[in-house]
């Protein structure tokens, strides 16, 4: 295939409510949307970038300018034979994960409609189906956590994850436990709010029979993990630390964590995906597909790699209508049962493009092309 077009279209939709974790709270999300074009198909990818460097080095206008100033170059006219070969001609550039992956996913987008398959289809996928789960942020009061709790677990969700911080951890769990009990499938995640000063606190938390702790200390860490994975029952789940497949072996090896977040944007795209998944499957250890608050662009990309067999814990891709009125695919992503998603079987990711509301929530685009 050769790509002949590529479109930059930036975008802003207010959430429903404001989200908030242990280090930041947000009340919109921005993101922008690259569209690929060949053979009169077009490919769409998501950039999953926050506007400021707090989950990662990389903001919605860094990765901008990294697309548009280094990453279109490379792919613009040129003949690619399959979407795997981005991931080497992207290698010359460091980190910038995000960035390539907005890229990245979109020429598997376009690959996966020229081949008339489901992008499931053409990752490996075998799932007709996925079970999902929700995140909750940090509200103000627990009595608001436990609501939503008892909202989504009405919804038929199969995994509640809680965001937790110093000061707003051990009191939402107990509640939580005590209102709804030990079969919920129950985990918390601290986005790297932690250290191992406290240790004390954090082995409290073994008693609440959580799923799985994640990323509970710094967001580059590997080693203090391991410390603490040795000295605790519940399984450590790591995201923040891991950008890779190199990243993902050490930390196995290292005995860091029993369990692995994979992002879609966090590692670079779906081939860096699915070697981490195919990694974690010889390892025997279990990964699940995480949320970034995507459109329904990113949400069906998220969707078609949880159809690989070794996702076996429900990952965070909920329907559009968990943070959003209005998504800017058609049909919006929506539960197909209690806490399943349907995995399309159209080509591609299965979605169209919603021109309605596409156009009343753009903000800015740039063409390239020869």
């Amino acid at each position: 295939m050769k790509i002949e077009r590529i479109d930059l279209s930036l975008f802003r939709m207010n959430l429903k409510t404001g989200f908030e974790t242990s280090f930041t709270r947000i009340s919109s999300k921005e993101f922008f949307v690259v569209s690929v074009y060949g053979e009169g198909v077009i490919g769409y990818g998501e950039c999953v970038a926050l506007p400021s460097p707090m989950y990662n080095e990389e903001t919605i206008g860094s990765a901008w300018k990294m697309v548009t100033d280094f990453l279109i170059p490379i792919v613009l006219n040129r003949q690619i034979d399959h979407p795997i070969e981005i991931h080497d001609l992207f290698a010359s550039i460091r980190r910038n994960y995000m960035a390539k992956s907005a890229l990245e996913t979109a020429i598997w987008d376009l690959y996966s409609k020229q081949q008339g398959k489901p992008l499931a289809t053409v990752l490996g996928g075998t799932k007709p189906m996925i079970d999902v789960g929700v995140s909750i942020g940090i509200e103000p009061s627990v009595n608001e956590v436990l609501h939503k709790v008892e909202q989504f677990l009405s919804e038929g969700y199969k995994k509640i994850k809680v965001k937790i911080k110093p000061g707003f951890d051990l009191e939402p769990i107990q509640q939580i436990r005590k209102h709804f009990g030990t079969d919920i499938p129950l985990m918390a995640d601290a986005n790297s709010a932690y250290t191992l000063a406290h240790l004390d606190l954090l082995q409290e938390l073994d008693q609440y029979q959580l799923m799985m702790i994640e990323q509970p200390l710094a967001h580059d860490d590997i080693v203090d993990h391991a410390r603490l994975q040795r000295v605790m029952k519940t399984p450590i789940c790591l995201d923040e630390s891991i950008h890779s497949y190199e990243d993902a072996r050490k930390a196995i090896e290292l005995g860091s964590c029993r369990t692995i977040n994979i992002k879609v944007g966090r590692v670079g795209g779906l081939y860096e995906s699915k070697r981490i998944h195919d990694l974690c499957l010889e390892k025997d250890i279990p990964v699940w597909c995480g949320g970034m608050m995507e459109s329904g662009i990113g949400r069906a990309h998220n969707i078609a790699l949880t159809s690989l067999e070794n996702f076996t814990i429900p990952g965070d891709t909920s329907a559009s209508s968990r943070y959003f009125e209005e998504d800017i695919v058609d049909p919006e992503v929506s539960l197909y049962a209690p806490g399943v998603l349907k995995v399309p079987s159209e080509p591609g990711i299965g979605y169209q493009i919603n021109t309605k509301t596409w156009m009343k929530f753009l903000r800015k685009q740039e063409v390239f092309q020869s």
